[in-house]
């Protein structure tokens, strides 16, 4: 169950939700107005979640390029994974 502040305990209560988020690694979904505003979450979760996404959209990218056959064998791909190697490019 998410966990729901107003923009009034972020202010009041700033250490006692930064230690949370540290130590749950879970956002708190902050209110104003007492409509839904903002998420709030540590470093670590945030590079996480970034990780997360620049995988997904690198094995959509595979995936669309599989499905346009465009592929390479096992010979080119290790040929051109040396070249940029030698080249710095990798």
């Amino acid at each position: 169950m998410p966990i729901i502040k107003s923009s009034t305990d972020l202010r009041n209560n700033y250490n006692d939700i930064s230690t949370f988020c540290h130590n749950t690694n879970e956002p708190i979904f902050i209110t104003k107005n007492g409509r839904g505003d903002l998420a709030v979450m540590s470093i670590d979760l945030y590079n996480k979640l970034t990780s997360k996404y620049e995988l997904y959209k690198l094995l959509e990218q595979s995936e669309d390029d599989f499905s346009k056959d465009y592929t390479l064998s096992f010979e080119e791909s290790m040929k051109r994974l040396r070249e940029g190697l030698n080249n710095g490019t990798v």
